[in-house]
């Protein structure tokens, strides 16, 4: 697969909530990282790091949203490795039925079919909101600096 091939195959996948694949589009040994995330940035190094992550963080957002890919926009640059990426999620909040969109930004580095390094910026304020996960974003902002995350 393409790098593009790559990246619309993990958003889509994402979407359809296809959680037991998604490890599957990253090496063994990778480097997924979230550099906008108010809980911390707390990098991704392995495809089994990838399978907790999906498996644990997956199925709960699902529970209280639903979201589709929209605008995505695909850019080359002069190594073949690696792609920038732009879309919304855009997507509903199932409690309240309301719209929401997050704007996403991907960097990545595609080898051989699989995903050995992404750097995923991501509106996390917006679907902290659309989760409900307003107050625990709030205490987590009260811990003093260097603090563990809560989450």
């Amino acid at each position: 697969m393409t790098p593009e091939e790559v990246f619309l195959k993990l958003v889509h996948g994402v979407a359809d909530r296809d959680f037991a694949a998604l490890p599957e589009l990253y090496a063994e040994q990778t480097d997924v990282r979230h550099p906008m995330n108010p809980f911390g940035d707390h990098p991704l190094r392995s495809r089994d790091d990838l399978r907790r992550h999906f498996g644990g963080i997956g199925p709960k957002v699902m529970e209280v949203v639903r979201f589709q890919p929209e605008n995505i926009r695909v850019h080359q640059t002069t190594d073949p490795e690696v792609i920038v990426a732009e879309l919304d999620y855009a997507g509903t909040v199932l409690a309240t039925g309301a719209p929401y969109r997050t704007p996403c930004i991907f960097v990545m580095r595609i080898r051989d079919g699989l995903i050995v390094e992404s750097r995923d910026y991501i509106d996390h304020v917006t679907n902290i909101r659309a989760r409900g996960q307003a107050e625990e974003l709030i205490a987590t902002l009260w811990e003093p600096a260097g603090a563990p995350a809560a989450s």
